[in-house]
């Protein structure tokens, strides 16, 4: 969009106008300006809905924008870098689970107190009881629930760092937004937000509200094979013992877990990827350096955030038990009373080895069909 020449001289009225142009609508806005601070550029992308500062003379305190908000055909859609970021979620989620999937049973199982308390342990008594094919158990939901969940929140990631960094950016060059209490105005600096951070708590609550059912039942088959021995058995008799609600269970401890957890792993992966390559002097990392800080990422948010997934555990499984806590912070008070507080982090072992394995591999397959869907089809980031 070119922008207006504006005389410094003239004082041109605030003006508004809305219209449809080749698939897309925009709402401009035009405020009087001064000849000062010219060529300023600013834009900020979600996928089709965007803000740009206008190419004009910009008067800090009375800044002019577009707003955009654009639907474009499917097509196009399919082929823009949200899409294919979404894309490349979801087969980096669909392949890491494939070759991960007894460590998650074993986590699993660890984490809510069935069966042996070591890795070993469990892994024979898994073998013994349901014969090698257990350690797939709940495998098939777990499929259908990595994919969208990782495809959600890639994409999500992206989209939300890419419009906080551009907000960020918009915001420097028009002036800060301003707070007004009485006669007295505050500026509100956005430099103090880390947009990697938004982000990832962005991505976490957003894949958790959309796959939380999923998630339900792949801890019910994974846990209670005998009650829920196939997929349809278990959405019928969830269904029927709590109703839509009942796949909602624990949503939100799930919720209050989840954040943490999405807000340090999305932040150390980005941070340290920066700082890595800042440090070798290069642009991009190499597969075994992407293999390397995506495991050291989840690692370290795994165990700042383990105590909040026990107590997660504790609340969707309990029922099964016979033993419900109201809450997290009474699954949480639970655990210690009964364990002391080694119980909080009882299956972390098990955890470190899914989380750092899978985190490793999924950023890996990721960056990878990043470059085969972007790159190689004109679209380098």
């Amino acid at each position: 969009m070119s922008s207006s020449n504006t005389n410094s001289h003239s004082k041109p009225q605030p003006q508004a106008c809305l219209f449809h142009r080749e698939g897309n609508m925009a709402l401009q806005t035009h405020s009087p300006s001064h000849a000062h601070n010219s060529n300023k550029h600013g834009h900020g992308v979600f996928g089709d809905v965007y803000t740009i500062t206008k190419d004009m003379h910009a008067d800090h305190h009375n800044p002019s924008f577009d707003f955009h908000f654009r639907l474009p055909p499917l097509p196009n859609f399919l082929g823009s870098r949200e899409a294919r970021e979404f894309f490349s979620g979801a087969l980096a989620g669909a392949m890491t689970k494939a070759i991960l999937a007894p460590l998650e049973t074993i986590r699993t199982r660890m984490v809510v107190g069935v069966g042996s308390r070591n890795i070993a342990g469990s892994f024979v008594e898994v073998i013994q009881q349901q014969g090698w094919q257990g350690l797939w158990a709940g495998n098939m939901i777990n499929m259908l629930r990595i994919v969208p969940t990782q495809a959600i929140e890639m994409a999500t990631f992206e989209c939300v760092k890419r419009t906080m960094t551009s907000l960020q950016n918009k915001w420097e060059e028009a002036g800060h937004p301003k707070l007004q209490i009485g006669f007295i105005d505050f500026n509100l600096p956005m430099s103090w937000i880390s947009p990697v951070a938004v982000a990832g708590a962005a991505a976490g609550i957003a894949s958790t509200l959309v796959c939380h059912p999923l998630e339900v039942l792949k801890d019910r088959l994974t846990v209670s094979p005998e009650i829920y021995p196939t997929l349809g058995i278990a959405i019928r008799n969830i269904y029927k013992d709590g109703g839509v609600g009942a796949f909602y269970a624990g949503i939100s401890p799930t919720l209050v877990g989840m954040l943490p957890y999405s807000t340090c792993y999305y932040f150390l992966y980005d941070t340290m990827k920066d700082s890595y390559c800042q440090t070798k002097n290069k642009k991009t990392l190499n597969r075994p350096e992407m293999l390397l800080i995506g495991a050291l990422a989840g690692f370290t948010a795994s165990t700042i955030s383990f105590p909040l997934e026990v107590a997660r555990k504790r609340l969707m499984v309990g029922a099964l038990q016979g033993k419900c806590p109201p809450n997290m912070a009474a699954a949480l008070t639970e655990v210690i009373r009964e364990e002391g507080l080694k119980g909080l982090y009882r299956g972390w072992g098990a955890s470190c080895l899914k989380v750092m394995p899978s985190s490793g591999i999924t950023w890996m397959f990721y960056e990878a069909w990043k470059d085969i869907l972007l790159v190689q089809n004109g679209n380098p980031f």
